[in-house]
């Protein structure tokens, strides 16, 4: 699970104070931030996720806009069963975590 440190945020400059506000004329919002470490772990996961979308979508155009020759739908069945198992042999579970408050 991600932990979230609590900070604040000017609207205006940017600038962020934690773990209190600041004391001058800059209006602050709460915002919530990650570790690096948990950043880049769920960059690298949502990466692994595009890679296998991307390899989904390739199969699932391929299954869409092919069209067997008469007579020939089952070796176009079976090589599209093929291509499918190699593709689900790549992929990773996903095991997505829920949101934490």
């Amino acid at each position: 699970m991600t932990d979230y440190i609590q900070a604040w945020q000017c609207i205006g400059c940017g600038k962020i104070e934690a773990p209190q506000t600041c004391i001058g004329v800059c209006q602050d919002r709460k915002i919530l931030m990650v570790g690096k470490d948990d950043y880049e772990r769920a960059l690298a996961a949502a990466r692994d996720l595009q890679r296998q979308l991307h390899g989904a979508h390739a199969l699932l155009s391929q299954l869409a806009w092919s069209v067997p020759r008469e007579g020939q739908w089952e070796p176009s069945y079976r090589a599209l069963q093929a291509r499918a198992r190699e593709l689900l042999a790549t992929l990773a579970p996903i095991d997505i975590e829920p949101a934490g408050d």
